[in-house]
């Protein structure tokens, strides 16, 4: 028996397409079925797998948790150095919060959610002002 595999992409538009070898893509015949499963079926499969199998909620509360800082810095491609120098926060509180040696307290996490939501506006903020000569 072989097999054959099939690598599909999502168009913006929500369209699915095979990707042909060239890297371009076709749309997938409307008469193809795409072998959804069923909800037991999905659950079965993640049961089975070991890799996959769902958390207990005993494992949710024992697992390690990435702060939120950590992910915010992330997602903003930025180096621990980068991140602490940009929004003047000192490397090892940010270090300490990241490793989860300490936590942002009220006044620091209202302003990580600032950055969160506009980095570029807490940028421009803590610009120096040209003071006029």
């Amino acid at each position: 028996m072989s097999k054959t595999t099939t690598i599909a992409r999502m168009r913006p538009d929500g369209t699915l397409v095979e990707v042909l070898e060239d890297g371009t893509g076709r749309p997938f015949p409307d008469d193809m079925p795409m072998r959804l499963m069923t909800d037991e079926e999905v659950h079965a499969a993640a049961m089975s797998d070991p890799d996959a199998r769902p958390m207990t909620k005993e494992e949710r509360q024992n697992a390690r948790r990435v702060p939120h800082v950590k992910t915010l810095r992330r997602a903003l491609h930025l180096t621990q150095e980068e991140f602490a120098s940009r929004f003047r926060i000192p490397l090892g509180t940010l270090r300490d919060w990241e490793q989860g040696r300490s936590e942002p307290d009220h006044t620091a996490r209202a302003y990580l959610w600032v950055i969160a939501n506009d980095p570029e506006a807490v940028q421009r903020a803590l610009q120096p002002k040209a003071t006029p000569a």
